[in-house]
């Protein structure tokens, strides 16, 4: 079984890979090159920085559900969108 790591992110919890070997595997292919150039070429103190910042990249289960919203909104379909001047106070009020 693959090691990985629970990331939070603003869709909530993902599991992203938690080996450098496991980052490139997960990325789009067009990014492993540079990855693996970059990963390489990094100070041992450096890695967790490097490793954090392109498993960000890594395509997750969140992504494709809201691309399609993306897709529809800009495709014209502004169901179950609402606009701030639809709000009232009451989402800024703490009581």
């Amino acid at each position: 079984m693959a090691k990985t790591l629970t990331m939070y992110m603003t869709g909530g919890p993902v599991q992203v890979p938690a080996t450098i070997r496991g980052v490139r595997e997960a990325l789009p292919a067009e990014l492993r090159e540079e990855f693996t150039a970059e990963a390489e070429n990094t100070e041992v103190g450096e890695l967790p920085m490097l490793l954090a910042r392109w498993v960000m990249q890594v395509p997750t289960g969140y992504e494709a559900e809201e691309e399609a919203l993306v897709a529809r909104v800009r495709a014209g379909d502004f169901s179950g969108v609402r606009f701030p001047d639809d709000l009232t106070d009451a989402y800024r009020s703490t009581g």
